[in-house]
């Protein structure tokens, strides 16, 4: 009886995954839709489901290996046909019996698991990710070897404190006894805020950040918004100021390229993005998340105001998937909400720009023959200065205070 062959279905644009777990066996019966074994990715683990029930014959993958959509999972005896059994197992018993070949079939299967495969679990593995560690030249302390975030923690410091950190004359972190001065309250530090923690202190070390700073008379835009809120609200809209910020993003980062551009990873070539994603920072109770508005300056208001309202409520509930907060451009974060004149962003590699929004705030504006109360909204415009000069940076931030004053220039 021909076996079915089972395949890893769709799993968003993501290639060679790392398989880091098998859930099934051979001889297993397993049911339709199933786990058969999880997948991580760079933001997240995921389980692949089998399209077939029945009993496994065959499993193709191990841990260590890359697989990607189509990729051939396992053979199985679908359900309903188990009465091919009985002549199957006869070949399979006699087959060790024939020969000495399977006392070295083992030790060539085996071999390459061992130098391959890297002891680490999904978090480890993610972290390294976000801080760009080579596993392989990572050495592991843990059980059989198996590499721990203290080793991570390791390595970051022998490579700071190596040639790449040379003349920063970095003290070591001090060690303090809390409770020496009163009593205290422990809680183990969120996940994303580790992973982001890590990559945020790396961003701050290699990036040479510039932060530029303006203003831009909102009135105009805020008058328009509210006006517009009820034909928002008919359409199932809620029309907040972030997505025309969205938007005069996304024309600034078509008119100033350099801004959408990325610094090759031997910093030998520009990569200019023909695309604009936009990233909008959401603040969850599991840490800070940032979900893309992909093609931002394809969309109207309406769909940008749709997709924010969607993506952010899924990052506060943690169901983002990994694909929707990658391929960012350009990242938006936004306090305004919450007060604050002005901050300095740190720019998200390899993005090389990020607009900080802090409070708008009524103020006196000179007309040329009086002072008018204005609407002005400050902006934090953060700079990776290996890309972006200080002189592209301010026609950049020029361009964005223009749209944002008047929305006319959206058209042009």
């Amino acid at each position: 009886m021909a076996l079915k062959e089972v395949f890893v279905p769709d799993i968003g644009n993501y290639k060679d995954v790392d398989v880091i777990e098998l859930l099934v066996k051979v001889g297993d019966t397993i049911t339709q839709e199933q786990s058969l074994l999880t997948l991580e990715t760079d933001k997240a683990t995921m389980e692949i489901p089998s399209s077939e029930a029945g009993v496994i014959k065959e499993i193709c993958v191990k841990p260590g290996s890359k697989i990607s959509q189509g990729s051939l999972v396992l053979r199985l005896e679908a359900a309903g046909e188990a009465a091919a059994e009985p002549i199957a197992t006869p070949a399979v018993a006699k087959t060790p019996e024939a020969a000495p070949a399977p006392a070295t079939a083992p030790v060539k299967v085996e071999a390459p698991h061992k130098e391959t495969y890297i002891h680490a679990g999904p978090a480890v593995r993610q972290l390294a990710r976000e801080l760009s560690i080579d596993l392989n030249a990572v050495t592991g302390t843990g059980l059989k070897g198996r590499i721990t975030r203290e080793d991570l923690n390791a390595k970051i410091k022998s490579q700071i404190s190596g040639s790449s950190g040379a003349g920063l004359g970095l003290l070591p972190d001090p060690i303090v006894n809390f409770e020496d001065f009163g009593t205290v309250r422990v809680e183990k530090t969120p996940r994303i805020k580790k992973i982001s923690g890590a990559a945020l202190t790396r961003n701050a070390i290699r990036i040479p950040h510039i932060t530029l700073f303006d203003e831009a008379d909102m009135t105009d835009l805020e008058s328009f918004r509210v006006a517009k809120k009820p034909d928002a609200e008919k359409a199932g809209v809620k029309l907040t100021p972030v997505p025309f910020l969205v938007k005069a993003v996304a024309s600034a980062l078509r008119a100033y390229p350099i801004v959408n551009s990325a610094l090759s990873n031997d910093g030998e070539n520009l990569i200019f993005k023909e695309y604009v994603h936009v990233g909008v920072a959401v603040d969850t109770p599991h840490g800070l998340m940032v979900p893309v508005i992909r093609d931002a300056d394809q969309k109207g208001l309406y769909q940008i105001a749709k997709e924010l309202a969607d993506l952010g409520a899924r990052a506060k509930e943690g169901k983002l998937k990994p694909e929707e907060m990658k391929g960012g451009c350009f990242t938006i974060s936004s306090l305004g909400g919450l007060g604050t004149t002005a901050f300095t962003p740190i720019v998200n590699m390899p993005e090389v720009a990020i607009l900080g929004v802090s409070r708008a705030e009524i103020k006196p504006k000179w007309n040329g023959k009086e002072f008018l109360p204005r609407l002005m909204l400050p902006l934090s415009l953060s700079l990776d200065h290996r890309v972006v000069d200080g002189a592209d940076g301010a026609r950049f931030l020029a361009h964005l205070v223009k749209v944002l004053s008047d929305l006319r220039e959206l058209v042009l």
